[in-house]
């Protein structure tokens, strides 16, 4: 994907890496990474965030041989540039002891089954309800945030053995699971590296 990158942007990239070197950091990983941290000037995030490079590239290919998006809510949706999501939180209810949230994703699934990339930024109970209906994804981008479920739905994500980008905290939302799904959106397919 060709894309100009504002002036601006290359400068907060240029600072965060004079702030740390993320040089050995492997491709993807760098990626995702540095886009999060950019989307948060949150340097932390380089401390805890949870990746595999061989599931990144999976994901990668996956994701530009036209994998669905699927994201938790509106504004994770929002966040992805360039690229068509289903987010079917506007016709989810609670229900059946499920909340909104969780009742959107049992809703994508059903809609995109297996495959998909999933971008989890908001509710915990998205991330958890994604867990239990074993939807085979390319990629769980799991960084609900909050105090109440989000490290834990997060540790429940690593434990699972799905592949996954998340991190070990409270911290996430929706700004930064974007950036997520738009670090490999971004980063060149081998067809369009020199």
């Amino acid at each position: 994907m060709n894309r100009v990158v504002h002036p601006i942007e290359q400068e907060s990239f240029r600072r965060l890496r004079a702030r740390r070197d993320t040089s050995r950091l492997p491709p993807l990983t760098r990626a995702v990474a540095e886009r999060v941290v950019h989307s948060s000037a949150d340097l932390g995030y380089l401390d805890e965030l949870v990746m595999d490079e061989a599931e990144l590239a999976a994901a990668h290919a996956a994701l530009h041989a036209g994998a669905p998006v699927v994201a938790d809510v509106e504004m994770v949706a929002a966040g992805i540039t360039r690229r068509e999501t289903v987010c079917r939180l506007r016709e989810a209810r609670s229900a059946e002891g499920l909340t909104r949230s969780a009742h959107a994703v049992r809703l994508a699934f059903e809609q995109v089954g297996p495959g998909a990339l999933w971008v989890i930024g908001c509710a915990p109970t998205a991330l958890e309800e994604l867990l239990v209906l074993n939807a085979e994804p390319a990629l769980v981008i799991g960084l609900p945030v909050g105090f109440v479920g989000a490290a834990e739905s997060k540790a429940a994500l690593r434990e699972s053995g799905l592949p996954a980008v998340s991190n070990v905290s409270e911290k996430g939302g929706s700004a930064v699971a974007a950036a997520a799904l738009n670090a490999l959106l971004y980063h060149p397919t081998s067809k369009e590296k020199p």
